[in-house]
């Protein structure tokens, strides 16, 4: 129940991200948004990944070039998540732009992990995810009533849900090599850090003092405290498992518009949520283990 516990916490925190970058960097550009929040989170993850590493010294064994090469995929799904991300929600609404990133995201990583791993999902992750999934599209159609969505945006749109996926599978590889939470996604976000500079550089950081605080809020909560609890969380959960229970943040941002932003909900909104929570239980509900009876013979 812990680890299920903690990936909720960090999907929470996942949510907030909307809410805060409305609250104060609205007139910032999404790109340079999403780049202060990679620098800042991903250089914090990489020192809090790296200071058990300095106090050891010499002894850290370097790791494989196969790692070496799991972590710059890693790192490459993280950079191109925000690009993809944004354009679908700039072509087709925030609201469907987020619901179809997140809602493929489980889809796309228990497919991966299916074919990557031969592990086939099990028919408990397979129910959750197809509720939840069913309430995101009820989200997504209820907020896009009035305009016919872009293939091209939706497109977008998946690609970030698959570079999130491509996250999740890195990550959990890493787990599964024997590595520690903070020093998987300190190794991947650390390098996403390094690549996210020359966006930086082209788009500069956000502006004024409101804008370095949601880069503050968003690198240090929704970054670095987030995907340590996702990572340790991860550890003891599959991929899939942890990416349906991530769905949380699409409810936690529609709550935190509803109490916060003073947004307002249909009853469509509201049944498509109500699925999404459902979906969410039945996967973090403790599974009951009943051992077999023997049977006696005649």
């Amino acid at each position: 129940m812990r680890p299920v516990v903690l990936v909720l916490l960090a999907a929470v925190c996942f949510g907030s991200t909307g809410t805060a970058v409305a609250l104060g960097a609205s007139g910032s550009s999404p790109l340079a948004v999403g780049a202060a929040r990679i620098a800042v989170g991903g250089a914090l993850l990489a020192a809090v990944a790296a200071w058990p590493l300095l106090r050891r010294g010499s002894g850290v064994t370097a790791p494989s070039a196969r790692l070496v090469g799991v972590v710059v995929v890693g790192a490459v799904g993280v950079v191109a998540y925000q690009p993809l991300f944004f354009a679908g929600t700039r072509t087709n609404g925030v609201a469907v732009g987020t619901v179809v990133a997140l809602g493929s995201a489980p889809l796309v990583t228990g497919l991966l992990a299916w074919v990557l791993t031969g592990v086939r999902p099990g028919r408990r992750w397979t129910a959750a995810t197809a509720v939840a999934v069913v309430g995101l599209a009820l989200l997504a159609v209820s907020a896009g009533e009035d305009a016919a969505a872009s293939p091209l945006g939706l497109l977008a749109s998946v690609g970030a849900g698959a570079s999130y996926s491509v996250f999740a599978l890195v990550t959990k590889r890493l787990l599964d090599a024997g590595w520690g939470p903070t020093g998987s996604v300190g190794a991947v976000f650390g390098l996403a850090a390094v690549l996210s500079v020359p966006v930086l550089l082209v788009t500069g950081v956000p502006a004024g003092a409101g804008g370095l605080a949601v880069a503050l809020w968003l690198g240090v909560v929704t970054t670095a405290l987030a995907y340590v609890l996702f990572s340790t969380g991860l550890r003891e959960l599959t991929a899939p498992t942890a990416a349906t229970l991530t769905l949380a943040e699409p409810l936690t941002a529609t709550l935190l518009g509803l109490l916060v932003l003073g947004e307002h909900l249909t009853a469509a909104q509201a049944a498509a949520l109500l699925l999404v929570a459902t979906g969410l239980a039945v996967l973090a509900a403790p599974t009951s283990r009943r051992p077999r009876r023997a049977r006696v013979p005649a």
